[in-house]
């Protein structure tokens, strides 16, 4: 093969797998507008996103995971409710809704044609930012 044959043929193999990570990333922006444009989850104190997209699965982001407690995820989006018992209605309700938005936008994410499961993430630099947020807030 000639080294000009050699280019052209690398040329289009890297165009072809920029083309490839273009329209991924092209995907992710599109499920996530799809996601702002719900009022129920785009009013949320917490954004759900999409991270990436593997395959037919979204890799989405969230709150809750098996090493984080749903409270500790509550009082992070309502510093309000840190002093309330653990019985309090209010703990029910924002967990209610907590599940309720989550599950909604992951519907929203399954309704693409391209996405057939959602695999949930814990936000971890969500919770990094918050804190570092929070530690900001009470030097003021």
């Amino acid at each position: 093969m000639s080294d000009r044959k050699q280019f052209l043929t690398v040329m289009v193999v890297a165009a072809l797998f920029v083309g490839w990570l273009g329209w991924r990333g092209f995907e992710v922006i599109s499920l996530n507008h799809n996601l702002k444009a719900d009022a129920v989850v785009a009013d949320y104190p917490y954004q759900h996103r999409v991270l990436r997209v593997e395959g037919n699965t979204a890799i989405m982001s969230s709150l809750r995971s098996h090493n984080i407690p749903t409270r500790q995820a509550l009082t992070t989006i309502f510093p309000s409710m840190q002093n309330l018992g653990d019985n309090h209605r209010d703990w029910q309700r924002a967990e209610r809704e907590l599940a309720q938005v989550q599950a909604r936008a992951g519907d929203i994410i399954l309704s693409a044609a391209s996405i057939d499961r959602v695999r949930w993430e814990l936000d971890e630099n969500w919770y990094h930012l918050s804190h570092m947020q929070a530690r900001q807030d009470s030097r003021r």
